[in-house]
C-alpha cells in the first residue's frame, strides 16, 4: 500500500481498523478535533456504546458535535446516506467541509443486514463523488469477521490500520464490485399457510390488494405507526411496480424472526444503485417512493437483474 493523499478528490473515505479502545477513540477523536479546528461541521453516527466513550472522550468539546446513535438511526442500512449523511451535509452551508463519523457495521449485526451494509459503504463513494466532506468509517477487527474486514477494503479507498495513523490507499478498491456482489438473490417467500398474505397485482387491483395487505399486517402484530408504515410501504412498492416493473407484480406478506415482512416482485430491473438513498430535489416531482420505502423500514433488502426486481421491507412488530 502506498501513503495516501487528498488534493486532488474533495471526498475523502477512509475506513479506520481499530483492536481495542484507545485505538478507537485515537482515530475518531483526532478527526473529530482537526473538523474542529478548522470551524466545519462535525457529526458522529456510531452504536451508542461508541457514542458514550466519544461524548466522555471530548468532554465539553462535544457541544459543537452532533451525536447520532446508529443503532437507531441506521437500523436500516438503506436509510443511512439519506437520512443521516446526507441529511447533515445538506443543511450545512455551502463551500464548507463537513466531516462525519459513520459506523454501520458492528458485532451483532444480522446476516440478513449484513449484504445490504456492505452495499451501503461501496455506495457512499458515488453518493459523494465531488463534494467536500471527509466520512470516517470505524471496523472493529477484535470482533468483525475477516469476510467484512476484507469488504472495508474494498468499499474504502483509504484504510488506516489498526494502531497507525499512517492513510494507505487501499489496492482492493472496488466499490461497484460490492455492489454486484451483494445483489443476491433472495430466499424465496412463503407460498402458503395462515399467517402468510400473497397476491398478485395489476393497477386495477392496486386498492384491494393493498388493503388485505394492511389487514394481514394487524393480524400479525402490527399496530399505530408500523401499521401505518405497512400500509404506506405497500402502496409505494405497489404503485412502482405499475409505472415502472412492467404494470404488474406479486404482493407477499408474512411474519419472521420478530418481523413482519413485505416483499414486491415485478418483472422490471432497478438500474440506479442510489435509488431510494439520494434525497429528491426540492422542486423534483415523484421519485420518492424507493427513499420513502428506506426511511419507514427497520431492513430494505434489494435483488435485481435482467428477470426482473424483489424488494423486501422488514418492520419489526
Amino acid at each position: 500500500m502506498t501513503t495516501a493523499t487528498h488534493p486532488v478528490e474533495p471526498f475523502v473515505h477512509p475506513a479506520l481498523f481499530y483492536a481495542d479502545t484507545d485505538q478507537y477513540l485515537a482515530g475518531t477523536v483526532s478527526f473529530i478535533r482537526t473538523g474542529l479546528a478548522a470551524g466545519e461541521p462535525v457529526a458522529v453516527a456510531v452504536p451508542n456504546e461508541n457514542l458514550a466513550l466519544i461524548r466522555d472522550a471530548l468532554g465539553a468539546d462535544g457541544d459543537a458535535v452532533r451525536f447520532l446513535d446508529m443503532r437507531e438511526a441506521g437500523r436500516n442500512p438503506g436509510r443511512i446516506i439519506p437520512g443521516v449523511l446526507r441529511a447533515f451535509a445538506d443543511a450545512q452551508p455551502a463551500g464548507r467541509r463537513v466531516h462525519i463519523i459513520g459506523e454501520p457495521i458492528w458485532a451483532g449485526r444480522s446476516p440478513d443486514e449484513y449484504p445490504a451494509c456492505a452495499q451501503h459503504e461501496a455506495l457512499i463513494n458515488a453518493a459523494f463523488q465531488g463534494r467536500e466532506v471527509s466520512i470516517l468509517c470505524p471496523y472493529d477487527t477484535s470482533r468483525l469477521d475477516e469476510r467484512v474486514l476484507a469488504d472495508a477494503h474494498a468499499t474504502h479507498p483509504v484504510v488506516i490500520p489498526a494502531g497507525s495513523t499512517a492513510e494507505l490507499v487501499s489496492p482492493a478498491y472496488d466499490p461497484d464490485g460490492v455492489v454486484a456482489r451483494y445483489n443476491l438473490p433472495l430466499p424465496p417467500a412463503p407460498g402458503a399457510g395462515p399467517e402468510v398474505f400473497g397476491a398478485a397485482f395489476a393497477e386495477d387491483s392496486l386498492s384491494a390488494v393493498r388493503h388485505l395487505a394492511t389487514e394481514h399486517g394487524a393480524r400479525l402484530g402490527l399496530a399505530g405507526t408500523a401499521l401505518e408504515n405497512l400500509a404506506l410501504i405497500t402502496a409505494e412498492l405497489t404503485t412502482n411496480s405499475v409505472v415502472h416493473g412492467g404494470g404488474t407484480g406479486t404482493l407477499t406478506v408474512w411474519p419472521q424472526d420478530g418481523y413482519v415482512l413485505c416483499e414486491v416482485r415485478d418483472k422490471g430491473r432497478l438500474a440506479d444503485p442510489l435509488a431510494g438513498r439520494r434525497p429528491p430535489a426540492r422542486d423534483q416531482r415523484g421519485g420518492r417512493g424507493l427513499l420513502l420505502v428506506n426511511l419507514l423500514s427497520d431492513l430494505v433488502r434489494v435483488h435485481t437483474g435482467p428477470e426482473g426486481t424483489t424488494i423486501r421491507s422488514y418492520l419489526g412488530r
